[in-house]
């Protein structure tokens, strides 16, 4: 899975990239700093199952701190988007084909509503233009493909079938695009919408295939609290998240140089190291004043557009159901990101296509009971996959 960090230029976009996986990229409070797309890491955060178990956990693919599991997940930062993108305004279409491979959005807006859709000093400006500019030009573009392609899909008698092949690069499958057809009651047999109902199935694919969560961005600045709630006006309460990425990169940054003690999400912050100059303690004061009354918002972002949004949940794969192992005798290595509804099948495929290939049945290692194949998975499970293979 994919998540892509979205919005329009000097929203703070590469700064919450910044902050969510310690990578340095350019950052400056003018339009189009970023002009290639940034990939990185970023690490959710659940609860994990050694606290459960009464065991010490050995993670192997992810990292865990006082019982809290932190699993890696990919991000990638991308231009930013200006009305017209569409069209080819801005970073236009290499914006557009960046996302492309994304499964969400994190699109960010600025909540103290001092720059414009184009990233311009601004006073007072509507942060919830911020966040309808990216979504409109998404359907926009969306049903730009769609109407290059209308001779063709006029001629299929299958048209989500049609649509799926023209769509294939998009990550949008033929059952979202089934279920956008049947939602705005379009025919779908020798597909000939007009541009109305293009757009109307565009933006009902959109919210299918590339769902959303905003970042109400600078929530450390005065006045964005009031914008903040705009905003969950516009989108709902659980699609808004207020934030300050701008505080949340320094603290991280001190606490790499080993100046304070940081965890990201918990709330706290201890300094570590004495005799920091005293604008850099003044500095450290605010923020930590400011974290213990608000919290950075940060880490909650991408918790809830992993595990709310995308619906994910973990499961912990063993080799020894009795000791939670695997045959090294690390004891729950790795933490797993599966979509829920998902089968101990689905498990196996993930781990490796030999070990699903091979699969005979698999063991609830909490219960110590045999499972089926078709298993549905719950959140925090620790299962052992029985296979006539063993993974290459």
């Amino acid at each position: 899975m994919l998540v892509g960090i979205v919005g329009a230029p000097n929203k703070g976009k590469s700064t919450l990239f910044s902050a969510l996986t310690s990578i340095d990229v350019q950052i400056a409070d003018y339009p189009f700093t970023t002009i290639k797309p940034n990939m990185g890491v970023a690490y959710v955060t659940k609860r994990c199952a050694d606290t459960e178990l009464h065991v010490k956990c050995n993670p192997k693919n992810s990292m865990c701190a006082d019982g809290i599991r932190m699993i890696p997940v990919k991000l990638i930062d991308v231009a930013g988007l200006v009305e017209g993108a569409h069209s080819g305004r801005g970073m236009g279409n290499q914006f557009l084909s960046d996302i492309a491979a994304a499964d969400a959005l994190i699109i960010v807006a600025d909540a103290s509503g001092k720059t414009d859709t184009n990233g311009n000093p601004c006073s007072g400006c509507d942060p919830a233009k911020d966040v309808s500019v990216i979504i409109d030009e998404m359907v926009a573009w969306l049903a730009g493909i769609i109407s290059s392609h209308s001779k063709e899909l006029s001629r299929s008698k299958d048209g989500a079938k049609a649509l799926a092949a023209v769509l294939a690069g998009l990550r949008i499958t033929e059952a979202q695009i089934s279920d956008s057809i049947a939602k705005c009651n379009l025919p779908s047999s020798g597909i000939s919408w007009d541009e109305s109902e293009t757009l109307r199935f565009s933006r009902e694919l959109l919210s299918r295939s590339k769902p959303f969560l905003v970042a109400a961005n600078k929530s450390d600045v005065h006045g964005s609290a009031s914008n903040t709630e705009k905003l969950k006006a516009a989108f709902g309460p659980e699609r808004v998240i207020a934030c300050s990425a701008a505080v949340e990169l320094a603290l991280r940054k001190a606490e790499r140089q080993g100046i304070i003690s940081y965890n990201a999400g918990s709330g706290t912050v201890k300094v570590t190291k004495a005799g920091i100059p005293r604008e850099q303690a003044d500095a450290l004061n605010y923020m930590t004043k400011f974290v213990e009354e608000h919290g950075t918002g940060v880490q909650q972002i991408i918790d809830r557009i992993y595990f709310d949004i995308l619906d994910n949940i973990v499961v912990y794969p063993v080799e020894d159901e009795n000791r939670y192992t695997d045959s090294m005798g690390n004891v729950l290595p790795d933490a797993i990101l599966l979509k829920r509804g998902s089968t101990a099948f689905d498990l196996a495929s993930a781990i490796h296509t030999d070990l699903a290939n091979g699969m005979l049945y698999a063991i609830d290692a909490r219960k110590k009971m045999r499972i089926a194949k078709d298993r549905v998975l719950n959140d925090n499970d620790v299962i052992k996959i029985v296979s006539s293979a063993k993974p290459k």
